[in-house]
């Protein structure tokens, strides 16, 4: 799965025209949609060394501000196999975005395109993210306690309830838990094969400092949001398997959890986003 951003900027009447409807060539940004999932699907005819990769899927988003007038676009391309398919993902942000000046040139000529770029890449030779960029990495659960959790492509998180099928969800206020990449890249030199959910973590972040966020603090993943409760955890007895291997886990000292306040899929590069008194 890839995910490639980039920004178009607009003036200030352009920006009325599109949110009214009023341009002249119709939804702006619905047409945008179904050129950038077009240009992914036909990158092999685009640029000259790709070649055909059977896609599974490919969603375009829009964010526009109003406020400084651009226009965030993002293009998530996944696919079956191992080669990487971030120059799908690429070539449907920069159609979307040229499908943009087109629809709109009629208004405005000095429309910027900029900041493309790939934010996101896991498949392939080599995983990738874009500094700055907070997201998750995976996303884990056990069917039973006291088992080591398990990757699945994406899981559906319920209001006080937290993770459909996880062991561990309830009422409580330790309904998922979640650990960074960071802090797992401790013991990776002492145990590099550690996999995400080894220390039982739901959620596997990575650009974010979790334990540094104070108890409150809300977690917009998607279109879910998570609250913070509490930080770190007392160990069992003798400690996780982790500890036992290497003399260490991060878990009790940096994993935090949370309760859920809106319910909704989680999954793989899913940019997580800190809230403040309901702003973003």
């Amino acid at each position: 799965m890839e995910i490639g951003s980039g920004k178009v900027y607009v003036n200030e009447e352009k920006s009325e025209r599109r949110k009214s409807g009023k341009m002249k060539k119709g939804d702006v940004l619905a047409v945008a949609q179904v050129a950038g999932i077009m240009a992914a699907k036909r990158t092999f005819d685009i640029i000259p060394m790709c070649h055909p990769i059977n896609i599974t899927g490919v969603d375009i988003s829009f964010t526009p501000d109003e406020q400084f007038h651009t226009i965030e676009i993002e293009a998530t391309v996944r696919c079956k196999g191992e080669t990487g398919v971030e120059m799908e993902a690429l070539t449907a942000v920069s159609a979307a975005a040229l499908t943009i000046y087109d629809m709109c040139k009629a208004v405005q000529k000095d429309i910027e395109i900029g900041n493309i770029r790939l934010v996101w890449k896991t498949g392939g030779k080599s995983d990738y993210k874009a500094v700055g960029t907070p997201g998750v990495l995976a996303v884990c659960v056990s069917k039973t306690k006291g088992v080591v959790k398990v990757p699945v492509p994406e899981i559906f998180v319920k209001t006080n309830h937290g993770i459909e099928g996880d062991a561990h969800a309830g009422s409580g206020h330790r309904q998922i838990s979640l650990l960074a990449n960071e802090s797992v890249d401790k013991l990776r030199d002492r145990m590099p094969e550690i996999k995400a959910g080894a220390f039982a973590e739901n959620i596997l972040t990575s650009g974010i400092k979790l334990y540094e966020l104070p108890i409150g603090t809300n977690l917009l993943i998607g279109k879910t949001l998570l609250e913070v409760t509490q930080i770190g955890k007392e160990c069992h007895n003798e400690g996780c398997a982790i500890k036992r291997q290497t003399g260490d886990c991060v878990m009790p000292r940096e994993g935090i959890f949370a309760i859920v306040r809106k319910e909704g899929l989680i999954k793989p590069g899913d940019k997580i986003t800190l809230v403040v008194e309901g702003k973003a």
